[in-house]
């Protein structure tokens, strides 16, 4: 009896876990290969989690749009997922947006929301 309901206790918690697990093994693979310059990898592995809400994600395509690295520079997308870090929270994402307002850079210039 006792190994049923550990079984069951494992099952149920990799079941719920599963999307965390998910989560960070694939950022983390594209950690990696971000790290080796294969940009293309990064972005098949971030964009999911990002769209998913993945804070660490959504600032690393922040970045990848802003510095045109494996996509083509594009500041509007830069500033989408910069927005969608910063409403969560992170301090770079918040920082970067700032700078973007700052400039006029993907949204109309703006000091006061800088």
């Amino acid at each position: 009896m006792k190994r049923h309901i550990l079984t069951l206790w494992l099952s149920i918690c990799l079941a719920l876990g599963s999307f965390g697990i998910g989560w960070s093994g694939d950022f983390q693979k594209g950690v990696e290969a971000y790290n080796k310059g294969d940009f293309a990898t990064a972005l098949k592995e971030w964009t999911p989690l990002a769209e998913q809400g993945n804070v660490k994600a959504q600032y690393n395509l922040g970045l990848m749009y802003d510095e045109g690295e494996g996509v083509p520079e594009d500041d509007k997308k830069a500033v989408k997922w910069y927005k969608l870090a910063a409403e969560q929270g992170d301090a770079a994402a918040q920082s970067n947006l700032g700078v973007m307002y700052e400039r006029g850079q993907g949204v109309p210039q703006n000091h006061k929301t800088a």
